[in-house]
């Protein structure tokens, strides 16, 4: 496991091969940071399936209103919802979309990401400056690297639980 250097700025994925730790990047991407936060916080994340998975591209999770596994998953409408919050502005930088960053998922529009992200299994620069990069894996990339592929996976993997590292 890598060295955790801001835990209040470190999310724990729990995947079914182990746990992914993600290094939020709040100093480029406050907004987004805040709501994954306030999400892994209230426990959305819990049970969300990773509903989009491409090989060699990225994987998709976060849709909270169609994708818990536990209360109201639908595979058809699983990728199409958000949160209860109010969409995000994108906060585009010059952070690449390196293998391993986590790209804020939105619809057309710049300003609609809302709980969904992707995690590239890749370096995907044809994504630089469309989607807001706001964290990178910075252990258990292995764990990402095994997640079930498919749009949607016939039986897809979730997020057993997401924390802040503050509050592990």
């Amino acid at each position: 496991m890598a060295e955790i250097k801001d835990p209040e700025n470190t999310i724990l994925i729990e995947l079914k091969g182990g746990t992914v730790t993600i290094e939020l990047m709040s100093d480029i991407a406050p907004d987004h940071c805040a709501r994954m936060k306030e999400l892994a916080r209230a426990g959305s994340y819990d049970n969300v399936a990773f509903h989009r998975v491409i090989d060699g591209f990225m994987a998709q999770t976060g849709d909270v209103e169609h994708a818990n596994m536990e209360k109201d998953y639908n595979p058809r409408r699983a990728g199409t919802g958000g949160s209860t919050l109010p969409d995000l502005k994108a906060e585009f930088s010059r952070i690449p979309h390196d293998r391993g960053t986590i790209g804020a998922a939105r619809s057309q529009s710049p300003n609609s990401a809302n709980s969904q992200f992707f995690i590239n299994f890749k370096d995907n620069h044809f994504l630089n400056g469309q989607y807001t990069v706001y964290g990178r894996v910075i252990s258990g990339m292995e764990h990402v690297d095994a997640i079930t592929r498919g749009e949607p996976p016939a039986n897809p993997d979730r997020m057993i639980s997401v924390k802040v590292a503050s509050d592990a």
